[in-house]
């Protein structure tokens, strides 16, 4: 028996595409959105498994804000490396089944480590 608990937050940030060709390997933004998938096995004596307050503090922690992203990062910041990076800062507190990346309303990346 388990429960996934669903926590999102937004992030403003800028970015370029290295060794892409296209528009986007000139400097954009956008307006990313992110979803982390908590896996939970037991609920405490209130009936939480994870308070969503928590959650959400640990994932603002991990979102760069109003940042060229190129320079917070030193790998490509394209929409999947982005997922992968925010499911390892947070499997550190939390167990992590996935996160997804959007850059607009549809197009997203999910990161999950595999079983």
């Amino acid at each position: 028996m388990s429960w996934t608990l669903s926590v999102r937050d937004r992030f403003q940030a800028a970015h370029f595409l290295k060794e892409y060709r296209g528009k986007c390997e000139r400097v954009h933004g956008h307006t990313f959105q992110v979803e982390v998938k908590v896996r939970v096995r037991e609920l405490d004596r209130t009936g939480m498994g994870v308070d969503f307050t928590e959650i959400k503090r640990k994932l603002a922690e991990v979102l760069p804000d109003h940042v060229l992203l190129n320079d917070v990062y030193d790998f490509n910041p394209t929409a999947e490396n982005l997922a992968r990076r925010f499911f390892l800062d947070l499997k550190e507190h939390f167990a992590v089944r996935s996160v997804t990346v959007w850059e607009s309303e549809d197009a997203s990346a999910t990161y999950a480590e595999d079983l």
